[in-house]
């Protein structure tokens, strides 16, 4: 019988994913479909994207985030044609230390209230992550998702 693959732990070994602190998250759509919305204006100084309705249920539900879970908040995001860009910030009282949300649980909550409103999973599967260690770190992610619709052409999840 032929062995499945196995799959590789993308997570930092030992790190606690529901310890306080702000966490790089992003999310790509099964396949890398353009199903979120489209860059307008490219040819201008500031292009942005045009949310189809999936991407607005998409920007809904990280708006929702902080609703759902106590001491988290979606500090800066970025929905692009076929990923989303956030950054996580877990509180230090986010909840009894039993309970403490962990990021895994947040973006899990996240990617199936999506796929509940569409009626199907739109996601691939895990997501990436980077722990933002400093402020200098922190400044140069917010940087990169404010600027990701002007670098859309270059970006590593552009297919043309």
């Amino acid at each position: 019988m032929k062995e499945l693959p196995t799959r590789k732990n993308i997570r930092l070994e030992g790190y606690n994913y529901s310890a306080a602190g702000a966490y790089f998250v992003t999310i790509c759509i099964k396949d890398r479909h353009e199903l979120l919305g489209e860059i307008v204006g490219a040819d201008t100084i500031r292009p942005r994207v045009a949310l189809s309705d999936i991407g607005i249920l998409v920007g809904n539900a990280i708006d929702k985030i902080s609703e759902i879970y106590t001491g988290v908040h979606v500090n800066c995001s970025i929905i692009m044609p076929n990923h989303v860009h956030m950054i996580v910030v877990i509180d230090q009282n986010s909840g009894r230390m039993i309970s403490a949300p962990t990021l895994s649980r947040i973006i899990g909550y996240f990617k199936q209230s999506v796929s509940r409103k569409c009626g199907y999973s739109i996601w691939q599967k895990s997501f990436h992550d980077h722990i933002i260690r400093d402020e200098s770190e922190y400044q140069k992610i917010w940087q990169y998702i404010d600027q990701n619709p002007a670098n859309w052409e270059t970006d590593r999840y552009f297919i043309n």
